[in-house]
Formats: C-alpha cells, sequence, structure tokens
C-alpha cells in the first residue's frame, strides 16, 4: 500500500489558504492577494495593536492582566505567522523530500511503525483542539457572565463604543472574528511544526529497520551495496528534511517559549493575588495549564529526533555487515562517521527544542514568579 505523508497536512493546507499563503494555486490572484492584505493589516497586525493599546490603561487590575496574557498571546501568533509566512517556500521543499521517503516505505515493520504514526498525530490534533476549545469556552464564559457591557477582551478602539449600542456591537464582532482568525493561524504555528518532528521521527525509524535488514536475505554484493547507497541517501534526505524543518520553524519556536514563560508566571500571579472574578480566575487557571502542555509536544519530538538520529550507528552494526566485500565496509565506516555528530534542533540558533528546554521554561517561568512576589512585599 502507498504512503503519502503530505496527507497528515491537509487541514493545514485548507487554513494556509484561507490565511492567503497559497496565491500560486488560486485562479483569482489579484482579488485573492488583495483580500488577504486587508485581512492581515486589519486582524494580524491590527488585532494584537488595538489589545496592547489598552495595557495598564484599563479601570481594574484584573483587566490589565487579562491585557498582559492576550497581548503577549495574540502578539506571538502575528509575529509567528509573519515568519512562517516569510519561510513558507521551504515548505514546498519539506513536501518534496518527504514523497521520496514515503516511495521507499514497503516493509511491514515499516508500515506498522507508519499507522503508529497516523495514531500519534490523531491524538495530537485532538490534544489542541481540546486546549484551544477549552481556554476559548472559559474566555466565553467570563465574557457572558461578566457584569455590564464589556468587551470581550480590554481593547482600545477609535472610536466611542460604551456609549452606543452599534459600536458596542461593531467592536464585538471584530474581536470575535479576529479570535477566530488568530485561532486558524495559532492552529498552523504550532500543530506543523510538532507534526513535522513527528513524521521526521517516524522515518528515521523506518531507516533503522532498513539498515539492519542489509544483508539478511544473503543477496550478492552489488544488490547489498545498493541497497546501503540507497539508505545513506535516505539519510541525506532525513537530514536535509531536519535541517530545512530547524530554520522553518527555529525563531517562532523561540518566541512560543519565551510568551509561555511569560503567560504561565502571569496567569499563576492573577489567580494567586490579584483575580477574584469566579470565571476570570477559571479562564487563567486554564490559560496556565495551556501555555507549558503546548509547548512540550514540540520539546518531545525534538528529543525524539536526537535520540534516533545518534542510534543509527547501531543500526548499521547490527546489519550483516561481517561477510561483505571490503568496499561495503569502506560506505559503511564512511557513514559511520558521518553519523556521529550530534544532530540537535535549535530555537533561535540558542535554545534547543528538548524536553530539557521544556523544564527550562516552567523553572523560568517560576523565576518570573519569585520576582512579582519580592515586589509585593
Amino acid at each position: 500500500m502507498a504512503i503519502d505523508s503530505r496527507n497528515f497536512f491537509r487541514s493545514h493546507c485548507a487554513v494556509w489558504k484561507i490565511l492567503g499563503l497559497t496565491h500560486d494555486q488560486v485562479t483569482w490572484k489579484k482579488l485573492y492577494i488583495s483580500v488577504t492584505i486587508v485581512f492581515h493589516l486589519l486582524i494580524t497586525i491590527g488585532y494584537p495593536l488595538h489589545l496592547g493599546m489598552s495595557v495598564f490603561r484599563n479601570g481594574n487590575l484584573t483587566d490589565d492582566i487579562k491585557s498582559v496574557t492576550f497581548i503577549a498571546t495574540y502578539g506571538a501568533c502575528s509575529l509567528k505567522f509573519i515568519i512562517y509566512a516569510y519561510n513558507f517556500d521551504k515548505l514546498r521543499r519539506m513536501k518534496e523530500l518527504l514523497m521520496l521517503l514515503d516511495l521507499r516505505v514497503k516493509r511491514p515493520l515499516e508500515m506498522d511503525i507508519y499507522n503508529t504514526l497516523r495514531s500519534q498525530i490523531r491524538a495530537i490534533l485532538y490534544m489542541f483542539t481540546g486546549l484551544w476549545v477549552t481556554c476559548a469556552m472559559s474566555a466565553e464564559l467570563a465574557f457572558i457572565l461578566q457584569d455590564g457591557c464589556e468587551l470581550m477582551y480590554p481593547a482600545w478602539f477609535p472610536f466611542d463604543w460604551r456609549n452606543s449600542s452599534r459600536n458596542f456591537y461593531l467592536a464585538n464582532l471584530y474581536q470575535i472574528f479576529g479570535s477566530c482568525y488568530q485561532l486558524m493561524q495559532n492552529y498552523v504555528n504550532d500543530c506543523f511544526p510538532i507534526i513535522m518532528l513527528c513524521i521526521i521521527s517516524a522515518h528515521i525509524k523506518m531507516l533503522y529497520i532498513r539498515f539492519e535488514q542489509i544483508g539478511v536475505d544473503e543477496s550478492e554484493d552489488v544488490v547489498l551495496e545498493s541497497q546501503l547507497e540507497a539508505c545513506i541517501t535516505d539519510h541525506k534526505r532525513l537530514l536535509e528534511l531536519f535541517q530545512t524543518m530547524e530554520s522553518f520553524m527555529s525563531l517562532p519556536i523561540l518566541i512560543q517559549i519565551v510568551v509561555s514563560a511569560l503567560n504561565v508566571c502571569v496567569s499563576i500571579a492573577g489567580v494567586l493575588f490579584f483575580v477574584t472574578e469566579p470565571m476570570s480566575r477559571t479562564y487563567l487557571v486554564f490559560y496556565a495549564i495551556a501555555m507549558p502542555i503546548q509547548i512540550f509536544p514540540t520539546c518531545y519530538y525534538g528529543t525524539d529526533n536526537e535520540l534516533w538520529f545518534g542510534k543509527l550507528h547501531y543500526a548499521v552494526f547490527s546489519c550483516n555487515w561481517i561477510k561483505q566485500s571490503r568496499n561495503f565496509k569502506k560506505k559503511l565506516m564512511l557513514f559511520v562517521e558521518c553519523s556521529l555528530k550530534q544532530k540537535t534542533a535549535m530555537a533561535g540558533g540558542m535554545v534547543r527544542i528538548h524536553v530539557d528546554t521544556f523544564f527550562s521554561t516552567l523553572k523560568f517561568a517560576y523565576s518570573l514568579f519569585t520576582i512579582i512576589l519580592r515586589m509585593r512585599k
């Protein structure tokens, strides 16, 4: 059965099309580009801007804390999306490499890994959907149950929305639409890197199996050398895919790590010391839980990639290499030397995309929290 890893990105491609990044795939290009520019000016740039204008200008401390979390989240979302849009051409090369790697998946053991991959990606999508739905519902309930006529998010508008019903509904309509638009951006921002790292990890495991099976069927030397060369080519493609993906997500992941630490700290401080409304506190609790969970899969699969790249030379020595020709062994040793170099994805060229970084993010959030404690004293 032929496989196609690009199927895992069908929903992402649909969202990218809605967000205006696939202008080369539409018929009405001028209209498509014009509408895209308008929406990005109004939402991608305007939405975090209208939230940021109200920071520390609200009537109460609860709204100030909400403003900080909202501007950090939506500002980071817009910035990450702009970076991904700038690097969007790299996606085409990643898809080409995936197609070439998929053609090599034939053995039953490799198909088992692919089926497990499908289940893992489904679980990732369900997890993120659950997080976003929970946070969105708690934010909506806090808005619905609040006293008086207030906006869903504390924000600034260039018109008086407090003394005009029409302006009030316009402001809320803008915030609701903007939230939906930014949720779509968040979906492709956060899910795509995780799924790609998950796929890379699965393909490394499949390559491990291919290396182990070399020489098992006692084929001729020419056939065995061609199998080894094919596996070495797969390794080169995996490295290119890994490096392309790293350059694609490097800066956005760094932004996400910093923003997650900030929001965890502010949310917990708000729940413990400042916010008294039950629904607002509920929202901040869910928000504080969602932020670290959002970056954990990326860190986990970054670690998994590093681990399996580091194991490949063990697979090489697990194959039936002892009985092979001198030329075969030379190629084998050259590959082993090349595979010994550690492959670690870096965020912003400074921070490892690793489980250790996840725990360091939590420690950083705690350090910020202790600063707030000292300021209160």
